[in-house]
C-alpha cells in the first residue's frame, strides 16, 4: 500500500475525465451547476445562484485540496465536479461527496462510471468511504445505496440558517473491492 494518500487525481474511464479542480474551472462548473433543479433536494438548494455558487461551493472546492471537475471526454467540456475530504488516516476512511452533475446526465451510466473511478482510486488507502447526504435529497440516497452503502447514522444540522436531518452512509472497501471483482 502506497504511503503518500492522493485524494486530487485525475482518473479516466470509458467515456468521463476526472481532474484537479482550477480557478480557471469557475466559468465552465458554474455554467452545469447555474440549473435550479440540479440543487432542489438539497439542503443548500440556493447554489445554483452565481454568488453563492462561488463563495459556498467553489472556492472550497478549491481550498480543500480533494475536488475534481468531470469531464465528458466526447464533449470535451466540464458537466459536474465531485471530491474527496475528510481524509481519517488512522481508521483509513475518507467521504467522497459535494457531487453534482447536469441534468443530461442523470438516469444513465455516468454516476456509476463516476464513483467506480473514485472508489478503485481511493481503496488503495481506504478502508471505508463515508457518503454525507441531506435526508431530502433522494436521489442521491438511491444511488448511494446502489453501490450498496449502508446508512449508519443520522443527525440534526444547521446548513446557512436551514435544519435538515444529515444522513451517514458508509462503504466498506472490502464490501466494494469485491463487487468490482465480479465478472
Amino acid at each position: 500500500m502506497a504511503s503518500t494518500v492522493d485524494i486530487q487525481p485525475t482518473l479516466e474511464g470509458p467515456s468521463l475525465l476526472l481532474r484537479p479542480v482550477a480557478a480557471a474551472d469557475f466559468d465552465a462548473l458554474y455554467q452545469a451547476a447555474s440549473d435550479p433543479h440540479i440543487w432542489e433536494q438539497h439542503p443548500d438548494s440556493e447554489r445554483y445562484q452565481r454568488e453563492v455558487f462561488d463563495k459556498r461551493f467553489f472556492q472550497s472546492a478549491l481550498d480543500c485540496g480533494g475536488a475534481v471537475v468531470i469531464l465528458d471526454k466526447a464533449r470535451q467540456r466540464i458537466i459536474g465536479s465531485s471530491r474527496y475530504y475528510e481524509w481519517q488516516p488512522e481508521q483509513l476512511s475518507i467521504a467522497i461527496g459535494y457531487t453534482f452533475i447536469e441534468r443530461q446526465y442523470w438516469g444513465g451510466q455516468t454516476n456509476g462510471e463516476l464513483k467506480r473511478l473514485m472508489l478503485t482510486h481511493i481503496a488503495q488507502w481506504a478502508d471505508t468511504v463515508w457518503f454525507h447526504i441531506g435526508d431530502t435529497n433522494l436521489r442521491s440516497i438511491l444511488a448511494i445505496e446502489k453501490l450498496g452503502a449502508v446508512l449508519k447514522k443520522k443527525e440534526p444540522r444547521d446548513q446557512h440558517g436551514k435544519r435538515f436531518n444529515q444522513l451517514y452512509y458508509r462503504l466498506d472497501a472490502t464490501r466494494y473491492r469485491k463487487t468490482e471483482t465480479k465478472p
